[in-house]
């Protein structure tokens, strides 16, 4: 079987829990028999999260080869009981240095080296060599930071090219449902605003995860659904619960992991318990 790709955004606000998002899609394909793993894109210019200040940017992860990496992947190894090893972790720096690098040692013949598509190229080959190294069935790909900021837009047109090219990709977007205290009334219009600045991109979510503090009602679903351009039963809650690895079960009761799979044409699959 070849490699399918998820990539997963977030929108409205940063800090959304999107690693939990993509550590429990990637268990619920695992409880499938697929062989999954994932990797995280921090926009920052750093070159790893090694030098970073915790109260910053949280705790550093560190790698079983050596990697000091965002604390996301330490999310992943968790949920997915997997070693995940530091080129999963893909940053700014990394990708300008490269491209930079190779600019100097002449790979580029003397084309005039651009954001695109010299820096979409280069962060597509990075995508695409840990789908070749850990030979999973599914990339998990999570873009940190919302989609309104700056620093996203050219990991935002990869992901783009990406389904243009022919990859099987799906687009999974993580976007926060405020409940004012005033109003006491869960409030959709920022996950609207959200999914047309993504539209922006080139980019038509195939899910949207509804995050907020309760299940996300009938009513709600129904106005993202006609609002975003999706269908409403692909419209998921991410609820504020206790125990985060209690969510893959709260997407199983969604039929998520069958909704994915129903979206690459795959054969469903009954979980294993």
């Amino acid at each position: 079987m070849h490699t399918r790709y998820i990539f997963i955004t977030g929108g409205v606000i940063s800090g959304l829990g999107k690693g939990i998002v993509t550590s429990s899609i990637g268990k619920m394909l695992q409880f499938r028999g697929f062989k999954v793993t994932a990797c995280k894109i921090d926009p920052y210019i750093n070159y790893d999260a090694g030098t970073l200040r915790p109260t910053e940017h949280g705790e550093v992860w560190v790698t079983e080869d050596g990697g000091e990496i965002d604390q996301d992947l330490g999310h992943y190894e968790r949920f997915l009981d997997i070693n995940i090893p530091k080129s999963h972790n893909i940053t700014t720096g990394q990708v300008f240095y490269e491209v930079i690098k190779r600019e100097r040692e002449g790979k580029y013949l003397g084309q005039t080296v651009q954001p695109i598509p010299h820096v979409t190229d280069e962060i597509k080959r990075r995508i695409r060599k840990v789908a070749e190294e850990s030979k999973a069935d599914f990339v998990l790909v999570e873009i940190g930071g919302t989609v309104g900021d700056y620093e996203n837009v050219l990991f935002l047109e990869a992901a783009r090219q990406m389904k243009l090219e022919k990859e099987e990709v799906l687009y999974v977007h993580v976007a926060y449902l405020p409940i004012p205290k005033s109003l006491g009334e869960m409030k959709t219009k920022a996950v609207q605003h959200s999914v047309r600045e993504l539209g922006n991109f080139g980019i038509q979510p195939d899910f949207i995860i509804g995050r907020a503090d309760t299940y996300l009602d009938d009513v709600r679903k129904k106005k993202i659904a006609l609002f975003c351009n999706v269908n409403e039963e692909d419209v998921i809650s991410d609820p504020e619960i206790e125990n985060i690895y209690k969510l893959p079960l709260i997407f199983e009761e969604e039929k998520f992991g069958d909704k994915i799979l129903s979206k690459f044409g795959i054969p469903l699959i009954k979980p294993r318990n």
